[in-house]
């Protein structure tokens, strides 16, 4: 199986429709790859926050159009990062319309055939976790050759989440992300370890270039069941294709059965 992560630079100086057209390119000239990831809120800019209202859309807005396109165009199943996704009034909290980071996975038929409200919001009580609610659904989506379990950014820190992806049938983890370079170092190291505690593949699609004053990573990976590393991009936009084999998943998993051993349902002591 060939998958390739297109490390978006979000560059401030280039408008969102112009960015989303060049986007939905690069995804066309990605025919004959069978699964294309992109970034996480790369139409705006993950710490541009605030740009997420003004550049808010439905499902169905604007970068649906365009990503269903690009993959029908392509013959590619795609991951086409996160948008900020304006709800409906009434199915959240506030009295406003709610946000939430909402990445949005289509076939190769240009179908959209899943879509992943980020559950972690970082900002500690700041930024995207006021001005966005919280999803509360895991989702998975089946391909031919794997499993897909979806997560975005933030949530590489919950190794929980990726649990109950596994339980739930994943054996490919998918990570959208805009991580911030001053903690590349955390990023490299929660993805290989996601890796090792699941046996899973891990695909974790960052973006590159600054925005809204924020440096960011880059460094796009792909690490395999032993948690070795396939594949890393460097820090600037990159296209990074990488082949495996799915296979590899359910041999690891019988090679060194440890998700046979958890133990599970343990009792908090009281304090």
């Amino acid at each position: 199986m060939r998958a390739s992560l297109l490390q978006i630079d979000v560059n401030e100086d280039e408008s969102v429709a112009s960015r989303r057209l060049r986007v939905a390119d690069l995804v066309r000239d990605q025919a004959g790859t069978d699964l294309v990831v992109l970034p996480e809120l790369w139409t705006t800019g993950a710490f541009a926050y605030e740009e997420f209202r003004e550049q808010a859309e439905p499902l169905d807005g604007p970068t649906h159009e365009a990503m269903s396109k690009a993959a029908s165009d392509a013959g590619v199943w795609l991951h086409a990062g996160s948008i900020p996704e304006l709800a409906a009034p009434g199915t959240g909290p506030a009295a406003e319309a709610p946000l939430y980071n909402t990445s949005l996975i289509y076939s190769p038929a240009g179908e959209r055939v899943a879509a992943y409200r980020k559950i972690h919001r970082f900002g500690f009580d700041q930024g995207e976790a006021v001005l966005m609610g919280a999803g509360t659904d895991l989702v998975t989506v089946r391909l031919p050759e794997t499993v897909l379990g979806l997560a975005t950014c933030y949530d590489l820190r919950f190794p929980e989440l990726f649990r109950g992806l596994i339980d739930a049938g994943a054996q490919t983890l998918v990570l959208s992300a805009g991580w911030p370079e001053r903690r590349r170092a955390h990023w490299t190291l929660l993805a290989r370890a996601r890796a090792v505690e699941n046996q899973a593949y891990v695909l974790a699609c960052g973006t590159a270039g600054t925005h809204a004053g924020v440096p960011q990573a880059g460094h796009s990976i792909v690490v395999d069941p032993w948690g070795e590393v396939l594949a890393e991009a460097g820090p600037g936009e990159e296209i990074l294709t990488v082949d495996f084999d799915p296979a590899k998943v359910a041999e690891t998993r019988e090679q060194f059965p440890a998700l046979k051993d958890r133990l599970l349902g343990l009792a908090i002591p009281p304090r």
